[in-house]
């Protein structure tokens, strides 16, 4: 399943990109997204930097169908690669579960704010639901993306 989003910030792509790098904005993402735990590490490399955030979901507001699949919480891997503060790689992987999550991040200007494209590939390989729980992980996405995205609205003003 093809997955795009964008999201809106009304600060430079310099600005924003040294938002995601920085650890504690990962960090209060993660809290906004309500997550039961989480451990974010960023390396920077050259003009770019690595990151990867291992974290624990709740799985209570999925429908009974998906939480047989998934279990009381999910566990899940997020990397992602910048070689510079334009764009950047991303893969997600759920530990034991047969999906696949991967795509870029895109920084574009657009005015005085700063457009964030995502855009990923979705793939969960489970006979004649894959496709219902493929939907239902492209939503989950939708609100971690944008509960990170308020989390980074008042990231920038306090920055």
């Amino acid at each position: 399943m093809k997955f795009r989003h964008e999201l809106t910030y009304d600060a430079s792509p310099a600005e924003v990109f040294a938002m995601l790098a920085d650890p504690a904005f990962r960090e209060a993402g993660c809290a906004a997204a309500d997550v039961v735990s989480a451990d974010v590490t960023v390396e920077r490399v050259g003009d770019g930097f690595t990151l990867t955030v291992e974290r624990v979901d709740r799985t209570d507001g999925l429908p009974s169908f998906a939480r047989k699949f998934a279990g009381d919480t999910t566990r899940s891997i997020q990397r992602e690669e910048w070689a510079d503060a334009t764009s950047g790689t991303l893969v997600i992987e759920a530990p034991g579960k047969p999906s696949e999550v991967q795509g870029t991040i895109t920084l574009e200007p657009d005015g005085a704010a700063t457009r964030e494209i995502i855009e990923l590939d979705l793939k969960i390989k489970v006979p004649l639901i894959g496709g219902k729980l493929e939907k239902l992980l492209a939503e989950q996405v939708t609100a971690g993306i944008e509960a990170e995205q308020q989390a980074g609205i008042a990231y920038l003003k306090e920055h």
